[in-house]
């Protein structure tokens, strides 16, 4: 197995990204009141779930690592129900909730791999 050098290489972190880069992109179909409501958001929301996988692998320790995926986790999580309410809210069709909803389960099981990782590398020591 390869070193891991940076969180870059992580596949977590590259499945919450394209996930990230892809809630962006819808975002950019909200209409300008929901600039603050529902865009803002997603935005916040899916911007935390990589920023806490980047800082808790900078963290350089298992434990603290864990806390951080654990936070991202949220985050993701949160972004289901920020889709939620885009489609009751009539802001998106079944369509795209249904592709962004698969993405978000998909980054969600890696995210949930590395956790277990993260789980029993700090049992190890």
């Amino acid at each position: 197995m390869a070193t891991l050098t940076s969180f870059e290489d992580l596949e977590c972190y590259r499945a919450c990204r394209r996930y990230r880069i892809h809630v962006a992109a819808f975002c950019k179909s909200l209409p300008l009141p929901e600039e603050f409501r529902l865009k803002s958001q997603l935005l916040r929301a899916t911007r935390s779930v990589t920023a806490n996988i980047a800082e808790g692998f900078g963290r350089h320790h298992h434990q603290e690592n864990l806390q951080y995926c654990r936070q991202a986790r949220g985050s993701l999580t949160e972004t289901l129900d920020h889709l939620n309410v885009g489609l009751d809210e009539k802001l998106m069709d079944q369509a795209m909730y249904k592709e962004l909803r698969s993405e978000q389960q998909t980054a969600a099981q890696i995210l949930n791999g590395y956790i277990s990782y993260l789980k029993k590398a700090t049992l190890q020591k």
